[in-house]
């Protein structure tokens, strides 16, 4: 029985009765046109499937994830919370925070829905995270529109409230239940694994598929399973391949079949890797295909990978880490602050040093960072009077533009006052005679 047969439909007096049509949203896989059995487990048989999940689930697992405080128009990464702790060190006290999250990550992709429980302590703090396969899950609305999550394990089902649950669903009909992207490509998922067993077979079978041999007499049953027998063993499979051939009794020999060329074999294999890329919405170089990439468009494509195919996941990640993880309180703007999570898109660059220093540089020539922030993010100590911050007015620290602007200021804000003299009266004469001095 699949999953899809024991998840319970809602009240469809909450919802349109076309948005329960389970063959648009079955998780479970099945047999392909091609023939192939194309599930969430064997997709992942098939590299470019593989390459594409794990791309995507571990670029976001490897970015900083912090929680943040805002208070006062300031903002501060509250590492003093027990969600910090989970969300950025261990999920629990077996799984590191990376691998919790590229494991949830990788399963909203195969299967279109992520599922965690949480367990909190006495005081309500969130204490750990337990990933749950999907296929182990089945969601159930009860009157009221409350949901439940039924987990199985073995013969035993565990009911488990929303309260308990990180549900996180991918793109769905109704927001609540996301697509299985695998079950959504199962046609052009397929068409890929057949063509791959096709060639794996094409050389298992010695590189001669449908291969003749004609005797011109008329053999027994036992005359004809010996022949076919020896040639099959001496001449049958990739290490007895191109061997000479030996034929007795006027046999003939003739290749029957689709050479690969006609049925262009390798350029259908080329094309899937691009159908998959755009499955999962990744430009083509990233799953290694780049036959249409350049010097010139690839840092293009760099960037398109960052704003097309991982920000929308990084933004329904957060949404939901803060609807779910996150107390009423927490979200609220209060007297301690409004808490959030946020991920450092800036750990892209980490292996990019020539784009990180780009990054430094522009920000400090604008009085953003200081010299110890960016030793900070460097991970080094900071130095004594590292703390000012610069413009690029000669390079001169911050605070010393505002002292000279202040006197600036307080000078044009007083009146002039008249020349100090000597104590004589230096009115000009103007009696003509040009004798200034006093009569």
């Amino acid at each position: 029985m699949g999953l899809l047969d024991r998840i319970q439909k809602r009240d469809l007096s909450l919802t349109n009765e076309k948005a329960w049509d389970r063959t648009l949203w079955q998780l479970a896989g099945a047999r392909s046109l091609s023939g192939e059995t194309v599930t969430e487990q064997t997709a992942l048989y098939y590299s470019p499937v593989w390459n594409a999940i794990s791309l995507i689930a571990g670029t976001i697992a490897s970015l900083p994830l912090h929680l943040m405080q805002e208070k006062d128009q300031k903002r501060r990464i509250a590492s003093d919370y027990k969600a910090y702790r989970v969300m950025h060190y261990e999920w629990n006290p077996y799984m590191t925070a990376m691998a919790g999250r590229e494991c949830i990550a990788a399963h909203i992709l195969a299967w279109g829905n992520g599922y965690a429980e949480k367990v909190y302590n006495g005081m309500g703090e969130l204490e750990e995270l337990w990933p749950i396969t999907p296929n182990r899950v089945r969601v159930e609305q009860k009157a009221g529109g409350k949901l439940v999550y039924r987990v199985r394990i073995d013969n035993e089902e565990i009911v488990i409230p929303r309260e308990r649950m990180l549900h996180i669903p991918g793109l769905g009909f109704d927001g609540f239940l996301g697509y299985s992207v695998v079950a959504m490509a199962r046609k052009s998922l397929g068409l890929a694994m057949a063509l791959e067993s096709f060639g794996s077979l094409f050389f298992a079978n010695g590189t001669h598929p449908g291969t003749i041999v004609s005797h011109p007499a008329k053999l027994s049953q036992v005359a004809h399973d010996n022949l076919q027998s020896s040639l099959t063993t001496a001449y049958s499979g990739l290490g007895q391949s191109h061997k000479l051939l030996l034929l007795e009794e006027g046999m003939k020999i003739e290749k029957f079949g689709m050479p690969m060329n006609d049925a262009q074999f390798l350029e259908s294999r080329q094309f899937q890797i691009p159908e998959v890329a755009r499955w999962f919405n990744l430009p083509p170089h990233k799953l290694k295909d780049l036959t249409r990439s350049s010097f010139s468009n690839i840092e293009q494509e760099q960037q398109s990978f960052y704003t097309d195919s991982i920000l929308p996941w990084l933004v329904r990640l957060e949404a939901n880490y803060n609807m779910q993880l996150l107390t009423k309180s927490d979200k609220e703007l209060s007297g301690r602050g409004r808490l959030y999570f946020k991920h450092v898109v800036e750990g892209l660059l980490r292996g990019d040093s020539t784009s990180r220093s780009a990054l430094y540089t522009s920000m400090f020539n604008v009085g953003a960072l200081s010299p110890n922030d960016i030793r900070g993010y460097e991970d080094k100590d900071p130095i004594p009077g590292g703390d000012e911050y610069f413009v690029p007015l000669n390079m001169v620290p911050l605070s010393m533009v505002k002292e000279e602007f202040k006197e600036k200021l307080q000078a044009q804000s007083q009146p002039a006052l008249p020349p100090k003299g000597n104590g004589k009266d230096t009115t000009p004469d103007d009696t003509g005679d040009g004798d200034d001095e006093p009569a």
